[in-house]
């Protein structure tokens, strides 16, 4: 059975050093130390990392993973969770310093039991807010939270330069960047003519 500390350091503090010196402080024997240099723990996933992925292949059942701090391992509350229970079902211990948590004893599976509550919590949380937005996008008149592909003055503008004879619909759209089928659906929306320069009573599409 192994203790391994996991070290990340950005590029902006290349010392490592001061992280092995605070696991031993707290009383570990450390065996070994895989370490990421110049990694960014926001948005680079641990098994994503050069020496994460490393650290995974290593870790053996009865192994201690200690990090001096959660920021270390792992991107967002989720996804140390996500690490955590990884761990746990590998028969790996998790341990970490400055939050004093520590998977082998009760109180520590206590506060990872809260953060995967909370971590759920904030999933769903997320979800709500997009179902929400799309709610408003559609009662704004879009689909998708996506804006329309034509704002109202591009098919005013569209409308007047089909009024021209000699101006076809494939040409204005061209020029708009998007199809006739987009094109005859914005002019529907605003309310124009399919063809502002037809005669009346008869339509092109």
């Amino acid at each position: 059975m192994s203790t391994i500390l996991y070290a990340r350091v950005s590029t902006a503090e290349q010392d490592l050093s001061h992280q092995k010196t605070q696991a031993e402080a707290a009383g570990f024997k450390i065996d070994e130390v895989v370490a990421d240099h110049g990694v960014s723990g926001v948005s680079i996933a641990l098994a994503d990392r050069p020496e994460g992925r490393r650290l995974y292949d290593k870790l053996r059942k009865g192994d201690t993973l200690v990090v001096w701090r959660l920021d270390r391992l792992g991107r967002s509350l989720k996804d140390l969770v996500e690490i955590v229970h990884a761990l746990e079902e590998r028969g790996v211990s998790f341990q970490s310093l400055t939050e004093s948590i520590d998977t082998t004893n009760a109180g520590g599976r206590l506060v990872f039991h809260v953060f995967a509550a909370l971590a759920e919590f904030e999933r769903n949380l997320i979800r709500e807010r997009t179902f929400a937005g799309l709610a408003a996008a559609r009662a704004r008149g879009r689909k998708g939270g996506r804006r329309a592909k034509m704002s109202k003055a591009d098919v005013r503008k569209a409308a007047a330069m089909l009024l021209d004879p000699l101006m076809t619909k494939t040409e204005v759209a061209k020029h708009f960047g998007i199809s006739r089928v987009t094109l005859n659906l914005a002019l529907e929306r605003e309310g124009y003519p399919q063809n502002p320069a037809a005669p009346q009573g008869e339509t092109v599409a």
